[in-house]
């Protein structure tokens, strides 16, 4: 029996503008929708799926562009479609070739990936194009410490980390994929700017250990801001057996839910810091 509760609405990839990014050694696609000041939208694993497209829609909805980089995974797929073995055979093939590229930093402890030089140019090339204060970034899953090592250019005004879960393995649960200079620079704009870097997870999920929030409340002070979630407070047809998408999967998408709340958090830290400053 299913739970009667909504999920987190799925959206259609094929309404957004896709083309392809070059910076440096890399180059992905791009899928870009929305008009207004620019959130940066990184996908969790195993790739951008219709739940993602669907928590960028509201971003658009908002009144801002919302632009997604195709990173890993085959954008458009639905892993909720799949028999779970299916999704967990799509989910370990995405993971496993994210771990072996020179892109991302799975195990580095205090090393920022070198795809985030890649996003901060995609990011100022998409504000030059979009206009606007500055842009936000949500970083999800896999990718959500890009949102952390993004904050170092002062062109990003709202980080957002949900489920940030690199580093893995043990040993690393205080430690977030981040450089300790590029972690310094962002306490140093928390302190100086009064930024703030949004968190979220729920509680005892394993990829994203309470520790990892402890270190960033030790680095940031005030300017983290954690939302920690109740296991109890995900919703039950969610694939996983401990919650952990806060923003898609595990999203109850019912007003007063603890899980609607931190969205509409994370939607709220957008409007303030993008579009409020304009009116």
């Amino acid at each position: 029996m299913t739970d009667p509760r909504a999920r987190a609405p799925q959206g259609d990839l094929a309404s957004y503008e896709r083309y392809s990014f070059r910076d440096g050694d890399f180059t992905h696609d791009v899928y870009r929708k929305g008009s207004g000041p620019v959130v940066l939208v990184i996908t969790e694993m195993p790739g951008i799926s219709p739940m993602v497209v669907g928590f960028a829609d509201r971003v658009v909805a908002l009144g801002c562009t919302a632009v997604m980089p195709d990173l890993f995974g085959q954008a458009g797929r639905d892993p909720e479609a799949l028999s779970k073995l299916g999704a967990l055979g799509y989910g370990l093939r995405s993971m496993g070739g994210a771990c072996i590229s020179r892109e991302f930093s799975t195990l580095a402890a205090g090393k920022s990936s070198a795809v985030v030089t890649w996003l901060r140019a995609l990011a100022r090339r998409e504000h030059e194009r979009a206009g606007g204060p500055g842009v936000g970034v949500v970083g999800m899953c896999f990718t959500g410490g890009f949102a952390l090592a993004m904050a170092v250019d002062d062109l990003v005004l709202a980080p957002v980390l949900s489920q940030p879960s690199l580093p893995f393995g043990p040993g690393r649960k205080r430690a977030v994929d981040t450089s300790d200079a590029d972690l310094a620079i962002v306490a140093g704009r928390c302190a100086a700017e009064g930024m703030k870097v949004l968190g979220l997870r729920f509680d005892g999920d394993p990829f994203v250990p309470a520790e990892r929030f402890q270190y960033l409340r030790d680095k940031l002070g005030d300017g983290f801001v954690s939302v920690e979630l109740r296991q109890a407070d995900g919703h039950p047809d969610a694939l996983l057996t401990k919650h952990h998408s806060v923003l898609t999967g595990d999203l109850i998408d019912e007003p007063g839910e603890p899980t609607r709340v931190a969205l509409d958090q994370v939607l709220d830290l957008f409007r303030t810091k993008l579009l409020a400053p304009a009116g």
